[in-house]
């Protein structure tokens, strides 16, 4: 049984040295090429990072050379923490407060942000790093103590309370996602991936450590080319990319512009989507035009190591229908619970929770928030067993599939009627003339807010398309016309930013 994720790349080395494992925009690394490069920062961290188990701040870019740092890392026996270095200085800062990290490593465009927080640990040259004699017999011993519940990585993402939250992933549950990937949708060798996902983010786990297992290639696109469709294409078919894990609103872009009027991708065999409700109205533009893809609904928090369900699209939908989130991988199960009582009736709400080994260790220095997310299952009183509420609705239906209906906050209570906000927007993002669209409830005003993306302002239009599938009290009573909505770096719509500007 593998325990470390670091025994998928030594068996990659073994079999497919001289193949490229990742490249960029800039250049690659084989296989045994990012062995050797990892062995040697590996080698310089455990001089500076005496116990295991400890956290080390990488600043990312898109490129091949964070990789390789996260690799060193956890060949010292300690755990990655990727940090944007286009972040706040502020949030940084908080992050390092909360994180409190033993090492940094850092690159000379560094030297600004460290000059502006309050480091109290060791700055590591990458340069210098990758440059080092590798300690092999230290990284050894370090690997032979290795278990499979110890940490791999933590991504921050927001708090309720302005701290960000340090979500702590274990190898098992990394190596149950990457197995469960391989297992389900055929990935091996073959596969060449197009990494859309910032390295913060916790959909580029799926590109990094199945491209380790497969023996594949991963292709880091540059950030530009999902602002120009046409360049993107063109790096897909360059590239010889076939299968793509993104997020929702990266595939919108193409529909939203039309791309695919000028040029196909010409490799592509694999879609995945996440992050956000994939409008069928986008789907259907991408199943119309490369009717031979398999596209793939994945879903679930990074709470959870990624994804917990997936749906193959194996049908027809209509712009107006639902899009199922599917069915739990292997060795995961999901309850859906009205408060402490699990619902079991085909079509009844409650809340999505999981459990398995596909929960997160928790919230790194954080028990409150750790305490209340990741909870004892109310449905067994005999021993414990954790699970993790993740605060949204769903429902399954006859045929066993689930549904994502909206976030837990996002139902209402409107003129009497409990209203599903996720509901409203299915309808509004199926219009042909809408890019896209989200609702936020103004709880003083009690206004259900439409903020929408088109070319023109069209409230009228909104209201005769809807109203065909809407009832009175669901449709929105006020309406905010965007030419473009903000968006969180994780590619989704930023709600929060739209409410604290707007409402």
């Amino acid at each position: 049984m593998l325990t470390n994720v670091l025994d998928h790349l030594s068996l990659s080395v073994e079999r497919y040295g001289g193949r490229t494992a990742f490249s960029d925009s800039t250049g690659s690394v084989t296989y045994s090429e990012l062995d050797r490069l990892s062995d040697a920062l590996g080698s310089c961290v455990l001089r500076y990072v005496e116990n295991r188990n400890s956290p080390v701040v990488v600043f990312i870019d898109r490129d091949i050379k964070s990789l390789i740092a996260f690799l060193g890392i956890v060949k010292s026996g300690n755990f990655y923490v990727p940090i944007d270095r286009q972040l706040p200085v502020g949030r940084i800062s908080l992050i390092f407060e909360t994180l409190r990290p033993r090492a940094a490593i850092v690159s000379e465009k560094d030297l600004k942000i460290l000059d502006q927080i309050d480091l109290k640990c060791a700055a590591i040259s990458y340069e210098d790093g990758i440059a080092a004699d590798p300690d092999r017999g230290a990284l050894a011993s370090r690997r032979a103590m290795a278990i499979d519940t110890d940490p791999l990585y933590a991504i921050f993402t927001s708090g309720s309370t302005g701290v960000p939250k340090g979500v702590l992933v274990s190898h098992r549950s990394v190596i149950d996602l990457i197995e469960n990937f391989a297992e389900v949708f055929g990935f091996d060798e073959s596969c060449v991936f197009g990494n859309q996902a910032p390295f913060d983010f916790d959909v580029s786990v799926k590109d990094i450590y199945s491209t380790l297992k497969c023996g594949g290639r991963m292709h880091v696109i540059p950030k530009m080319f999902f602002s120009f469709p046409a360049k993107l294409i063109t790096c897909l078919n360059e590239q010889n990319i076939n299968t793509i894990i993104w997020a929702t609103s990266a595939l919108r872009i193409i529909e939203n512009l039309n791309a695919f009027e000028k040029a196909l991708p010409e490799s592509l065999r694999t879609v995945m989507f996440s992050g956000e409700v994939m409008p069928n109205k986008v789907l259907n533009y991408w199943r119309g035009k490369l009717p031979k893809v398999t596209y793939v609904n994945l879903y679930g928090p990074t709470e959870i190591t990624c994804n917990c369900l997936y749906y193959r699209v194996d049908r027809p939908y209509l712009d107006t229908d639902a899009l199922p989130i599917g069915i739990p991988f292997r060795n995961t199960d999901i309850l859906l619970l009205d408060g402490d009582r699990l619902v079991t009736e085909p079509e009844t709400i409650g809340e999505i929770c999981v459990r398995g080994t596909s929960l997160a260790l928790g919230y790194y220095r954080n028990p409150e928030k750790t305490a209340a997310a990741f909870c004892q299952n109310p449905c067994n009183d005999c021993y414990p067993e954790l699970i993790y509420r993740t605060g949204d609705l769903g429902k399954r239906d006859e045929d066993g599939l689930y549904y994502f209906l909206s976030r837990r906050d996002h139902q209402i209570k409107h003129m009497g009627h409990r209203i599903e906000l996720g509901e409203i927007e299915v309808i509004i993002n199926a219009l042909d003339f809408i890019d896209a669209g989200c609702c936020i409830y103004d709880e003083k005003k009690e206004k259900i807010v439409l903020f929408y993306q088109s070319a023109a302002a069209c409230e009228r239009e909104i209201m005769k398309g809807a109203g065909k599938s809407l009832p009175k009290y669901m449709l929105p009573n006020r309406f905010v016309h965007m030419e473009k909505l903000p968006m969180t770096k994780n590619g989704k719509i930023d709600r929060v930013a739209l409410k604290e500007e707007h409402l």
